[in-house]
């Protein structure tokens, strides 16, 4: 936060009204305010596994910064790794069997009942 910010700062609107209710609801996030001079308001979240996460908040809103908290307090820090099903679809037991295994045909003549 730079001390020189305007009144109607959406940075300083967020600080102004939104962090102590955000502290209040999650007492487990502490929450620093430093006013540094700076060229862009950021904000910074350090997670307990070691990782920063950095972000820009100059041209977001006051809602905008409230999600983008959301979003943060809710991650780990570790990257996001996306998951993606494999493009020649799931792996079963006869994927590369010879399909004589998988094919069941019809049977050349339907059986004769047995008569006593």
């Amino acid at each position: 936060l730079t001390p020189s910010l305007p009144p109607v700062s959406p940075c300083r609107g967020y600080i102004e009204e939104k962090v102590l209710d955000f502290a209040k609801q999650n007492p487990g996030v502490v929450v620093y305010v430093s006013p540094q001079e700076c060229r862009s308001p950021m904000m910074v979240a350090e997670y307990l596994n070691g990782a920063v996460r950095e972000e820009l908040i100059a041209d977001k809103s006051v809602e905008e910064i409230t999600q983008l908290v959301q979003k943060l307090v809710t991650q780990s820090g570790l990257e996001i790794i996306r998951i993606r099903t494999s493009i020649q679809g799931q792996w079963h037991p006869f994927t590369n069997k010879p399909s004589i295994l998988t094919v069941q045909r019809p049977r050349a003549q339907a059986p004769q009942p047995n008569k006593a």
